[in-house]
């Protein structure tokens, strides 16, 4: 069974020697790691009858359970009210990860939106602290990709203290031995990931991807126009 640990105050998980997973021992600062950010814009597309098609399609609806006006989109909405809605209130994702936002221009809360039906608010708002019945803006997640996702999370602002580097799902850091509820940082290597404030995948979420910021969040408030806390517990990879 794999198990965290501590050397030299930096916390580690170490898997059987045929396991593929890994939690990797790093230093304490953030020169020390070996930058590898990517690009996935050309995962976006695929092949599809006579030749390539966007990878990324999403159908929003005016009302709930996928009822009243409702439109589809291939590339980013920066204000819903632009195409006639009020606002979402269902969402159905035929292909590629998106992101929504409360407000419009990408602000307030953030949903991560994978493939599959949303018929109302708190199928993708998930158990957030208050009440989101709201989705403004929304755009698509180019880097994300589930198979090969990589990032460093770090207890102090500025890349400092100590890091540990993740490329799995993880329900519960402190399970898992992170120092507390807490991360001061985080570089996004590869791919995308989406941090909760609660175990369990609960609670404001924080989508952290490797092409926004070049990966670099050095502080929390770079997180989100609605962050108000460093207060991190669990975080997964984006599925594409």
């Amino acid at each position: 069974m794999p198990y965290a640990g501590e050397h030299n105050g930096t916390w580690y998980k170490t898997d059987p020697p045929d396991s593929h997973k890994a939690l990797r021992k790093t230093g304490d600062d953030f020169g020390s790691m070996q930058r590898v950010t990517k690009t996935h814009m050309a995962q976006s597309m695929f092949m599809s009858g006579m030749g390539m098609a966007p990878f990324f399609k999403v159908t929003v609806f005016e009302q709930e359970h996928f009822q009243g006006r409702c439109q589809e989109f291939t590339a980013e909405c920066c204000n819903i009210q632009d195409c006639g809605f009020d606002n979402i209130r269902s969402v159905r994702v035929e292909s590629g990860a998106w992101v929504g936002f409360e407000h419009h221009d990408f602000q307030g809360q953030q949903f991560v939106l994978e493939r599959g039906e949303y018929p109302h608010w708190d199928a993708y708002s998930g158990n957030l602290s208050y009440h989101v019945e709201r989705m403004m803006s929304f755009r698509p997640i180019y880097c994300a990709s589930h198979q090969s996702s990589r990032m460093m999370i770090f207890e102090k602002e500025n890349f400092l203290g100590r890091s540990v580097e993740l490329c799995e799902d993880y329900p519960s850091l402190q399970a898992m031995g992170w120092c507390n509820n807490e991360v001061g940082s985080m570089h996004v290597q590869c791919g995308a990931f989406v941090c909760y404030q609660y175990p369990g995948y609960r609670g404001q979420q924080y989508i952290m991807e490797c092409e926004r910021h070049s990966g670099d969040y050095q502080h929390w408030r770079n997180w989100g126009s609605h962050c108000q806390t460093p207060q991190i517990q669990s975080i997964r990879r984006i599925q594409h």
